[in-house]
């Protein structure tokens, strides 16, 4: 279908840092040329939604949360070519543009045409301007998204699944695979098990680590670890680097992947991570939380600390290996899940993800 008009959908909205996100109607756009309307089915609930909840990450406001989701395209607009209405759809928040340096380069997750935080998009039912996460706010009934923001999928693989694979998948295995490279043998630590993390750590598994050392602070979080595949569960405190020592011959692993972005965390990474390793830093911080390394360290001791944006992953690519090894029952999303909820439960879904309390949470609008 094409040539509709706006439209009014319920979405979860927040109006400032540390306000009550709360679900609300909201006006958006009819689709233009080259943008598609979306009927989100499952949304996850991510950390990334929770730090512009809270103002970890400057966003402008009022702004609807959500940004990992799945779904069917009800509506395109005029020179619409990726997609037809009827088509099951995953929704990625860093659509490249495939034109600029750094996608010429092969690092589409560096494209320059990215926007930031959020996008101005649709109207508060006052009318006032309204702005979408990461370009999305799929924490809604219904997104308006440009025609690269869409990834096809089969019609056969799960919404919840599917909407998994659009972040927390694509960044912790991306990671893992992508950005540190992760060969059999070798040590990985993961620090932080999230729905990121702990999906680090089943794709650390399944590339042959060993051990696979997983952190949080949470001690509840030991069991979903292990079913993910983890070697050994190690709390989030002062012994961690002898802890980890003790279980790598008293080196350190290969590779240190952080996954919350804090600058104590990723410290903690750094001193856990053998000489000539590398430490991944996964979780996106705030701009005020200041890493210190000494220059005697970071010369000594020869480790690489780098970041993983979207997993080092080009969604177009990866996403629809993925959704192959999920229905192929390669890859299990089920331990990733651990509630489901209707769209008016999603504030507490924040809640509980800054309690430290499950994995994912799955809206279904």
């Amino acid at each position: 279908m094409t040539g509709g008009r706006e439209s009014t959908v319920r979405a979860l909205v927040v109006d400032g840092p540390g306000a009550p996100p709360t679900v609300r109607p909201v006006r958006l756009p009819a689709p233009g040329a080259g943008q598609v309307r979306v009927r989100v089915r499952a949304a996850g609930v991510c950390h990334s939604d929770l730090s512009m909840a809270d103002g970890t990450i400057a966003a402008p406001y009022p702004l609807v949360l959500g940004h990992e989701a799945a779904g069917v395209v009800v509506e395109v607009g005029p020179a619409v070519t990726r997609v037809a209405p009827g088509a099951h759809v995953v929704l990625n928040w860093a659509p490249p543009c495939r034109a600029c340096w750094f996608c010429g380069r092969g690092e589409p997750w560096l494209c320059a045409a990215i926007g930031g935080p959020a996008a101005r998009r649709g109207r508060t039912a006052g009318g006032d301007p309204l702005h979408v996460a990461l370009g999305l706010g799929a924490l809604a009934e219904e997104v308006v998204v440009e025609q690269a923001a869409v990834i096809p999928v089969p019609a056969d693989l799960p919404f919840e699944a599917a909407a998994l694979l659009g972040c927390a998948v694509l960044t912790g295995s991306g990671a893992v695979r992508r950005t540190a490279g992760v060969a059999a043998g070798e040590s990985v630590l993961v620090i932080g098990l999230g729905g990121v993390g702990l999906a680090a750590v089943a794709a650390a598994r399944a590339a042959g680590a060993d051990p696979v050392l997983a952190v949080d602070r949470a001690a509840a979080k030991r069991e979903l670890a292990l079913a993910a595949g983890a070697s050994a569960f190690l709390p989030a405190d002062d012994t961690l680097s002898r802890a980890v020592r003790e279980l790598t011959g008293g080196r350190g692993v290969d590779h240190a992947l952080e996954c919350v972005g804090r600058a104590a965390t990723i410290r903690a990474a750094w001193r856990a991570t053998r000489r000539g390793g590398q430490v991944i830093v996964v979780g996106m911080g705030a701009k005020d939380d200041l890493v210190g390394l000494s220059a005697l360290e970071i010369f000594h001791s020869a480790r690489t600390l780098r970041s993983s944006v979207y997993g080092s992953s080009d969604p177009d690519r990866d996403l629809p290996e993925l959704a192959g090894a999920v229905l192929s029952g390669r890859l299990d999303l089920a331990l990733l899940i651990s509630a489901e909820t209707s769209l008016d439960g999603a504030a507490a879904a924040l809640d509980r993800l800054a309690a430290g309390e499950g994995a994912r949470t799955v809206v279904r609008p």
